[in-house]
């Protein structure tokens, strides 16, 4: 019998290929996580799911859009979701696909201003306040998380120009 994150991970690919509607995904990713008793996961990556595909893909500034303009949305969406699962307890998914999460080094060439970090966080905070299945404890544990996570990012963005800057 396959492990439980090998078939997590077969359904996700399943689902990424076969759902003909975002809705449909999020349904789908949802109920497998639901079976596999990972209720708290499920929510949680739901609402980022949320978040990833209607607030910041479609976001009304374009210089925020434009720093995901290179990257495909269904991998970015893949990443976050695996991302957030395992720092919140579920199956190291992102650790398995894709080694060190090196979060710094994943986002070494999207710009990660505070600007940014601030915008990304708004779309966080307001998916969560979309979510009301999530209860207000955790959403300030997480709103927390996110802002840590945020400004770390920053802090190595910054780092990295200042490298760049030394001769």
């Amino acid at each position: 019998m396959p492990l439980p994150s090998t078939i997590l991970i077969s359904s996700i690919n399943w689902v990424f290929k076969l759902s003909s509607t975002f809705h449909q995904f999020l349904h789908q990713v949802s109920s497998v996580l639901s079976q596999m008793g990972l209720f708290w996961n499920s929510i949680s990556c739901s609402f980022l799911l949320i978040a990833l595909e209607i607030r910041v893909y479609n976001d009304e500034e374009e210089w925020f859009r434009s720093i995901f303009a290179n990257s495909k949305k269904e991998e970015a969406i893949q990443n976050q979701y695996e991302f957030f699962l395992e720092r919140m307890g579920g199956p190291a998914l992102y650790s398995e696909r894709k080694g060190d999460p090196a979060l710094t080094g994943h986002h070494r060439p999207f710009p990660v201003t505070h600007q940014a970090a601030e915008r990304w966080l708004h779309h966080m905070e307001k998916a969560l306040e979309s979510t009301p299945y999530i209860d207000a404890d955790s959403k300030l544990k997480m709103m927390k998380f996110f802002r840590h996570t945020a400004f770390f990012l920053v802090a190595g963005d910054e780092l990295k120009n200042q490298n760049q800057r030394v001769p």
